[in-house]
């Protein structure tokens, strides 16, 4: 449930749309054309940690909280490589930012404009303001799995992972009404962003495509 590639509708009932219409359409550029370097992934498995320290790299980064009732579990997203692990650290904050936004009805949130370029932005604010206008929040779980994080040879990052929403859910905030991310091969997606290093050494998306099923489980 991230940007605009996310959850095309507020529901979870079509969960993979749902985090589609998140995941943000910034021209699904995957940086596929360009050499690689830097694929190792490896590192010991660690669930999702707090939000990353406000002084990471010297630069002041928002704190970030999810509901009591919203679990978002990252899967071995550590990196021997200090630059790639940095690319994980902000592709991840960059996740919870909106997650947050949503369980906090905030479609303005100061800390998904901070991980997210100009050209990611307002398809941010779009999946967000979906659930803010339909007034419903998110609960249950994800798992965030499998992370790829590399950078080409232009200087850009790409940074692919997978979402499981299949134990996530909305509910209403007035009604109450909980609708179940259905359990379905297509509501495992995988994330295909692009992110560039900022002069304050912040990794921002600048494109992000989610593709529904590409990932199994």
């Amino acid at each position: 449930m991230n940007r605009p590639a996310r959850l095309a509708t507020v529901a979870l009932t079509a969960s993979a749309a749902l985090l589609l219409t998140a995941c943000g359409s910034g021209g699904g550029d995957d940086s596929s054309s360009d050499k690689i370097k830097g694929a190792d992934a490896g590192g010991a498995s660690a669930s999702e940690s707090p939000s990353a320290s406000s002084s990471q790299g010297g630069v002041k980064r928002p704190e970030i909280t999810l509901s009591k009732e919203f679990q978002a579990d990252f899967e071995n997203w550590t990196n021997s490589d200090p630059k790639l692990q940095a690319i994980l650290n902000d592709g991840r904050e960059e996740l919870r930012s909106e997650y947050a936004a949503v369980i906090g009805a905030d479609v303005n949130s100061e800390a998904v404009a901070f991980y997210n370029s100009k050209a990611t932005l307002p398809s941010a604010h779009k999946w967000i303001k979906q659930f803010v206008d339909s007034d419903d929040t998110l609960i249950g779980k994800v798992t965030v799995f499998n992370p790829k994080p590399l950078i080409s040879d232009s200087g850009s990052g790409v940074l692919y992972y997978c979402v499981d929403e299949r134990q996530a859910s909305t509910r209403n905030r007035k009604t109450g009404k909980i609708v179940k991310t259905a359990d379905k091969p297509e509501n495992v997606l995988q994330y295909r962003n692009r992110l560039d290093r900022t002069s304050q050494g912040v990794w921002k998306t600048t494109s992000s495509t989610v593709v529904p099923g590409a990932c199994s489980r």
